[in-house]
């Protein structure tokens, strides 16, 4: 959600910096991820003046060109070449000085010293276009003879500099959807953090609220009280539909929200202001004068304001008339009841709408709206007349209306504020500190909650109906708490431990140790969501998508099931980074993947099966780019030999595993090491279609440990260290052409196979294609290394076990020895 600075001044005043007000909202619980500029002229006419024209002759050399001198005040004239057909001396206009940048759309161009058919011109006479202040481009901005030579330009056209301050909302803090619920937050933190009251919630005043006369009488009937208890509106006539005035249209534009007329703006507004959401009916639709507040037959047709079609289903509450249906109630507004600009009469709506149908309905027909937004989390059933009376005097400011009815209120049974009593013991003990109660009474009252009754120990407090998640003590401490300031909570420096016996090996001591590693060798850590896409796993022959656990009630369609894999969470974190220049990317995620396995068992536990897997992903260039190292693009074998490393320092046998090439489709290549038929790790580079589908350009190579089988099968070993050999090495090189469908690892499991003890490692260093080796064949350059520990081994020793190695590659694997 987006508030604007300056709009929270009129609330509450405060001297806080936009920089300074961040630390204040995210310390009390209203987290603010971003402050940006705005400005209601982009560039705020920064650099530009107003200058009055001395001057004005024909360009010798240039007939649409005029030549000026401009006073721009402090004795400055300035000669400005200018092509606008109406430019004439005695003028006051703009003037965009030497150095200015100005701004056409996401365009900038800077203004400089330059000379045009040979005579100099230092600076530029603007149009309103080239200003951002209208769009006529047939001459220059001529202004009012009033006006100051040497003024700036932003003062003398009142242009609005603010901040737009995007805030994380928690989905509990449904009193905090407006800008007078951030501010009373503020005014609660303010007076906390100066130790007094000074600070108090500014409200709109609407005591001038009244009838003008009774022309437009339309009744309100409320067939479903559960889905809607209450529900507030009037009348409003000799409506003139326009332009909203500039001071409405910057307040919306700088909480990124786009002006559409008087009317509409002025429901968006007092929405965002007060957190209570309108909606404006044209009284020429509302059918038989009536609004009907029922739920339609299921599969009944509906146009919303998209001009989309849509089928009703039996859940959806709908705003009616005496005919059909105007408006999905909460949610969206239909086509053919808005405000147009032939309104004459309209029908205000302020509801209060049962959060949880207005979020099956919103969720269903995929509709995301500022209204169902606020109706989700829980309105306030107390503020309807409030918003309603605020909207209509705005409406009667601007664009002359007379209310034409009474407020028609159907609120059957009121919703009250409820009681909750507080132990101060409890405060103290869940907080950590003993705050003052002088301070904890103080927070209270400025977040409006009353104090109905007060003992030693504590309180019994009426909670406001627009907190409708503080239900509970330990709710009334977390608002204390907040207030209070976490960082304000000492933390004792004294530590206490008990000795305790854990199996071995520690889980969360093994993942530490490879995170360390990988963290330590380049690789950053990411958290993915374990809620993902359904459609991720619909028609993926590596995926059974009915083994999908689908969530009941999902916050969109991109967030509907748990993950089976890490792969698709991997994929978005790379195409996030790729997106935002960091395409040489290293990345690891430990989580865990959810399928639903065994619908039939009887326990729940049962039919679901939770594993946690460790992820790797590698793209992009393996070094930084450098005069020392070419960029060398990553490749499989850096993967593998990544994945090598973890498995030994899991303490593995290499050795001792199987390789099986027989893996997933979402591999283009790739291999899968196993270890008694039980697979712990698969590797690969991702196949191109799955990379094209998320608009990933540049190869990707996954690795997928299945974590929970490697924590059964990995063993724990002590390190024991042995002296270093007294006896050398011997390498000896072999060629062989073999079969290109025999890979590397069925030598190297041969060789060992063949001499264990003496064998110590095994390379191959080149790999050579030739026609001349024969179709199919190619040859491998292979090293073996011998060493006995025992003593030095001579060459009648090295030659025979050559020997034998050469007897088995060629009997086993059909190899010739190139000599």
């Amino acid at each position: 959600m987006n508030l604007s600075y300056n709009w929270l001044k009129k609330y509450v005043s405060f001297d806080a910096s936009p920089e300074e007000l961040d630390k204040l909202l995210t310390d009390c619980g209203l987290e603010v991820e971003k402050i940006e500029r705005v400005q209601s002229v982009k560039g705020g006419l920064e650099g530009i003046v107003i200058g009055e024209v001395l001057t004005c002759e024909k360009h010798p050399n240039a007939d649409t060109l005029s030549i000026t001198t401009v006073n721009i005040g402090n004795d400055t004239i300035l000669p400005i070449v200018c092509g606008a057909p109406n430019v004439a001396a005695g003028q006051k206009v703009p003037v965009a000085l030497v150095g200015t940048t100005l701004y056409d759309g996401d365009e900038s161009f800077k203004i400089k010293k330059s000379k045009i058919r040979g005579e100099v011109s230092e600076g530029m006479i603007c149009a309103e276009d080239e200003l951002g202040l209208g769009t006529m481009h047939d001459g220059i901005m001529v202004l009012d003879s009033t006006a100051v030579v040497g003024a700036k330009a932003k003062d003398y056209f009142n242009i609005e500099d603010d901040y737009r301050l995007e805030i994380g909302l928690t989905p509990n803090r449904s009193d905090a959807t407006s800008h007078i619920g951030s501010a009373r937050d503020l005014v609660a933190v303010l007076n906390q953090m100066n130790g007094n009251k000074d600070k108090k919630l500014i409200l709109p005043d609407v005591s001038s609220f009244k009838v003008d006369n009774m022309n437009l009488d339309i009744e309100v009937i409320v067939e479903d009280t559960q889905a809607c208890p209450r529900y507030s509106g009037l009348t409003l006539s000799n409506i003139e539909v326009k332009e909203s005035p500039e001071w409405l249209k910057n307040a919306l534009k700088t909480i990124d929200i786009r002006p559409i007329n008087n009317i509409v703006d002025i429901t968006n507004f007092v929405m965002y202001e007060t957190g209570q959401p309108l909606h404006a009916f044209d009284a020429d639709a509302v059918k038989g004068n009536k609004v009907i507040v029922k739920k339609l037959a299921k599969g009944t047709k509906f146009v919303t304001l998209d001009e989309v079609e849509r089928e009703l289903t039996e859940n959806d509450l709908m705003i009616c008339n005496a005919e059909e249906g105007m408006c999905i109630g909460g949610v969206f507004g239909g086509l053919r009841s808005g405000i147009t600009e032939n309104t004459k009469r309209m029908f205000l709506e302020s509801a209060y709408f049962e959060a949880t149908g207005i979020r099956k309905t919103s969720k269903h027909h995929g509709l995301k709206t500022d209204a169902s937004f606020r109706y989700e989390r829980g309105a306030d059933p107390n503020i309807t007349l409030f918003a309603l009376k605020r909207a209509a005097l705005l409406i009667k400011e601007l664009a002359g209306a007379e209310i034409s009815s009474e407020i028609k209120d159907v609120y059957p049974t009121k919703i009250k504020p409820w009681q909750i009593s507080i132990a101060y013991a409890n405060v103290w003990r869940l907080i950590g500190k003993e705050i003052p109660t002088d301070t904890i009474k103080s927070i209270l009252t400025d977040l409006e909650i009353s104090i109905v009754e007060e003992t030693e120990t504590g309180l019994k407090l009426e909670i406001p109906t627009f907190k409708v998640d503080v239900t509970r003590e330990a709710d009334i401490i977390e608002e204390i708490l907040r207030i209070y300031g976490y960082n304000n909570i000492d933390f004792s420096e004294s530590v206490h431990s008990a000795l305790s016996y854990g199996k071995k090996p520690d889980n969360e001591k093994l993942q530490n140790l490879i995170s360390d590693y990988l963290s330590n060798n380049g690789f950053a850590e990411t958290m993915n969501n374990s809620l993902s896409k359904a459609s991720y796993y619909e028609n993926n022959s590596d995926f059974d998508a009915a083994q999908s656990v689908a969530m009941l009630n999902p916050l969109s369609s991109d967030l509907n099931v748990l993950r089976q894999s890490l792969i698709y969470g991997g994929l978005e974190a790379v195409l996030y980074n790729i997106n935002r220049k960091q395409a040489d990317l290293k990345l690891y995620e430990f989580g865990k993947t959810y399928r639903f396995v065994h619908p039939e068992a009887e326990k729940v536990e049962k039919r679901y099966a939770e594993e946690k897997h460790l992820a790797l992903f590698m793209t992009g260039k393996k070094l930084p780019e450098s005069w020392d190292n070419q960029a060398k693009l990553v490749d499989f074998y850096d993967l593998k030999l990544a994945v090598q490393h973890i498995l030994k320092k899991l303490q593995f046998n290499l050795l001792a595993l199987t390789v099986d090439t027989d893996i997933n489709n979402y591999y283009s290549e790739g291999l899968r090491y196993m270890l008694n038929n039980k697979p712990l790790v698969e590797l690969g580079e991702i196949n191109p279609k799955i990379l094209k589908s998320f608009g990933i350009k540049q190869a990707v190579f996954y690795a997928d440990f299945n974590w929970q089988s490697i924590f059964k099968t990995v063993k724990q070993h002590d390190v024991l260290y042995q002296e270093v050999p007294k006896f050398p090495v011997v390498r000896r090189d072999l060629a062989l052409v073999i079969d290109k469908n025999v890979k590397f690892d069925a030598i190297e499991q041969l060789a060992y196979k063949t001499e264990k003890r003496i064998l110590k490692a095994v390379n191959l260093f080149d790999i050579f294609e030739s026609e001349a080796l024969g179709e199919g064949k190619r040859s491998y350059a292979v090293s073996l290394f011998l060493q006995n520990p025992e003593k030095t081994l001579n060459d009648k020793q090295i030659d025979k076990m050559m020997n034998r190695f050469i007897e088995v590659f060629e009997q086993e694997l059909g190899a010739i020895i190139r000599r």
